[in-house]
């Protein structure tokens, strides 16, 4: 078995743990058809879920197993492990090789122990589940160096981009020709920085390894080496130079104060967030002035993907089983009445991310309503923008270093060839 020592540093942010998810009502009934496992199933397999095991989901999760115990015979062991230390708790269980049979994992932890070998390369288990997912979603468990899928996607999110249109029209903007490239965007920001003096930040962070995938520019190359210190991105942190020297970027983002860009959004002070299609509700509630004039678009540039899914343990003792109950958690029906629960997440199926009718049930907010049918048509080519190599530490660095750029201490392609270099230097192989 081998040892996962140092690993931790690989899973610095995990994408979408419900821990703050709410919801309610009765578990909509689960599909009844699994669609997997070959043979006769039996016996039973632990199931590990992220924190989810609470009076929102337990009901649902309860029937799903239930009526999967009455189909296959196979009953389900639930597991679920709280939200904090979830990566540490896995890598654990790997090491002692006591993973479950099917376990809750997000791409970026999945990916040490695919490397590891001790999960199950599910696209050579059943080569007819790719079609069935949103690409994005698949490719996201297939690894730079390994040969393989190893997990099936579950739920999604991604983010749109809402603006402050009551303030940007004080300053000149035409909120019917909003920015669809991260170009205009910034540019945006330069000039209502300057209109503004200041006053009227639409940025609130600097540029992130989202902002330049998102933007064209390559992050990694095929073999796995970090690659985005191009002219390109460069002149991306060019133009953030020339926009926080004009007020568009306040200077607390460049320290980490500035507080969370959603938080500086509601709170009036940046004409621009990106936020899931939930952010109206959040607005209706807590910013309802501002909410009356927010506008909802696509996000710009190519939309991020958020992804949970689950993997299938290598070394289960019921494999079929497994891969069996995996399939059956995930089909169409099942997700898009999880996604009933959890409101704003997207099924991980194409079928089921393209509901909009489902998904959009007993939801009256009109702009959320909005928001929903874009983050529907978002999924067809939204993407992991983020490497699960990236890390904690790297971007802690990056942020230093350009934020010595944007003051116009050091140059743009000084700043990020030092970034990658870094990042280069601290892969964890």
């Amino acid at each position: 078995m081998r040892r996962f020592t140092g690993l931790v540093t690989l899973v610095a942010s995990a994408a979408l743990a419900l821990t703050a998810c709410t919801g309610g009502g009765a578990a909509p009934a689960p599909a009844q058809s699994s669609g997997g496992g070959s043979g006769k199933l039996s016996g039973t397999v632990k199931f590990q879920s992220w924190s989810l095991k609470n009076e929102t989901f337990s009901p649902y999760f309860e029937a799903l197993f239930a009526s999967f115990e009455k189909e296959t015979g196979v009953k389900v062991e639930w597991l679920d492990q709280p939200g904090e230390g979830y990566q540490e708790k896995v890598l654990a269980q790997a090491n002692s090789g006591s993973l479950p049979d099917v376990i809750n994992l997000p791409p970026d932890i999945a990916f040490p122990l695919a490397k590891a070998g001790v999960l199950l390369d599910v696209n050579a288990a059943d080569s007819s589940l790719a079609s069935t997912f949103v690409p994005g979603a698949w490719e996201a468990y297939s690894y730079p160096g390994l040969t393989g899928t190893f997990g099936i996607p579950w739920y999604l999110g991604t983010d749109l981009s809402w603006w402050n249109g009551t303030e940007l029209k004080k300053y000149g903007v035409d909120t019917d020709k909003l920015p669809t490239t991260n170009e205009e965007l910034i540019e945006l920001a330069k000039k209502v920085g300057t209109e503004s003096k200041g006053k009227l930040p639409v940025l609130s962070s600097m540029p992130t390894i989202d902002l330049f995938s998102s933007s064209g520019v390559p992050v990694m190359n095929d073999a796995g080496d970090f690659v985005f210190n191009t002219p390109q991105a460069a002149a991306i942190v060019d133009q953030f130079r020339d926009a926080y020297k004009a007020g568009g970027v306040p200077p607390e983002a460049l320290t980490g104060d500035f507080g969370g860009n959603a938080d500086n959004f509601k709170a009036g002070k940046v004409a621009y967030t990106t936020a899931t299609s939930t952010f109206a509700t959040d607005l209706a509630k807590n910013a309802p002035t501002i909410a009356k004039g927010v506008i909802a678009t696509p996000r710009i540039g190519d939309a991020p993907l958020f992804v949970q899914g689950v993997s299938v343990a290598a070394n289960s003792a019921n494999k079929d089983a497994a891969l069996a109950f995996a399939k059956y958690l995930t089909n169409t029906a099942n997700q898009v009445a999880f996604c009933k629960i959890a409101v704003g997440y997207m099924p991980g199926t194409v079928e089921g991310s393209a509901d909009t009718a489902s998904l959009s049930a007993g939801v009256k907010d009109e702009l959320q309503l909005k928001a929903i049918g874009i983050v529907v048509e978002s999924m067809k080519t939204a993407r992991v923008l983020t490497p699960v190599q990236w890390t904690g530490a790297m971007k802690t660095y990056m942020d230093q270093q350009l934020a010595l750029a944007l003051k116009g201490e050091i140059g743009s392609q000084e700043a990020l060839d030092k970034i990658v270099k870094y990042a280069n230097t601290n892969k964890v192989e």
